[in-house]
């Protein structure tokens, strides 16, 4: 999922931002849906855990409740991944693009627009397999997140940004009045 505005307010130390997008992992199941999700799994192991128990079968009550257990460890991780983000500000001096890892450690790379090249790999159907800015012997996959279809969309969008910053017709306040 991203959200990209070509002409935001925001300004950075590269001047004011021509284009900014915020890039962070899918996530299909939402908090609403893992309650429900994960009520049903708690319900199933209380019903099939009192059959058991019933049954005489009581150790099986304990590897139910150990699955319930490993089920919501594995849905905790997953979101704690889903905190993971990329940035990428571009304004007529610096493109910045920023990523923030899950942990919450950031890393930064800045790119000249005037230099930088925006590369994209397509695959045999034409759809895009990735994304990547180079400069200077540099290169930077960006975007990888994203749906091919949504690389193509965000690609597109950054390549305006770029054109407009090359050509130096980026929107500047009127000094008018």
């Amino acid at each position: 999922m991203s959200t990209a505005n070509p002409k935001p307010d925001i300004a950075h130390e590269g001047g004011p931002t021509i284009f900014s997008a915020i890039i962070t992992p899918h996530r299909s199941l939402s908090a609403h849906g893992f309650l429900v999700l994960f009520a049903g799994v708690v319900a199933f192991a209380v019903f099939f855990g009192i059959i058991f128990a019933q049954l005489g079968a009581w150790p099986v009550l304990g590897f139910l409740g150990l699955g319930v257990v490993l089920v919501w460890i594995a849905f905790q991780a997953n979101y704690r991944a889903a905190r993971a983000r990329e940035t990428i500000d571009v304004s007529e001096s610096e493109i910045l693009v920023r990523r923030v890892s899950a942990r919450g450690a950031a890393s930064e790379w800045r790119f000249n627009p005037y230099w930088a090249r925006l590369l994209v790999k397509r695959d045999i159907d034409n759809e895009i397999e990735r994304v990547a800015l180079a400069s200077h012997g540099r290169e930077l996959e960006i975007a990888a997140w994203l749906s091919p279809t949504e690389k193509a969309d965000f690609a597109a969008a950054l390549s305006r940004a770029l054109a407009q910053c090359r050509s130096g017709v980026a929107e500047r306040p009127s000094l008018a009045p």
